[in-house]
């Protein structure tokens, strides 16, 4: 086991979540695609709003997918103003 292993097993007990359920590469993968190609503070931020929505029902697999192509479409003229 790794330390983020060990801190998403923590982290879930602390939550009543199960572990399992956790796509940690795909967290990691999006945020990374997020950091690189839009914003570095952008990263934690859409973590959050995958959370939320994951939450509302949203598959986490597919929810991930269109956020990282959203952050590979994104103008790199912009840095961090949204899209016109």
């Amino acid at each position: 086991m790794t330390v983020l292993d060990d801190w998403v097993t923590a982290a879930c007990a602390e939550l009543g979540l199960d572990p399992a359920g956790v796509p940690v590469s795909a967290v990691l993968d999006l945020a990374k695609d997020v950091a690189h190609q839009v914003v570095r503070p952008g990263a934690p931020v859409t973590a959050y709003l995958l959370g939320l929505a994951v939450g509302r029902g949203a598959d986490p697999a597919v929810a991930a997918g269109r956020l990282s192509d959203l952050a590979g479409a994104w103008p790199v003229e912009l840095g961090d103003r949204p899209p016109a």
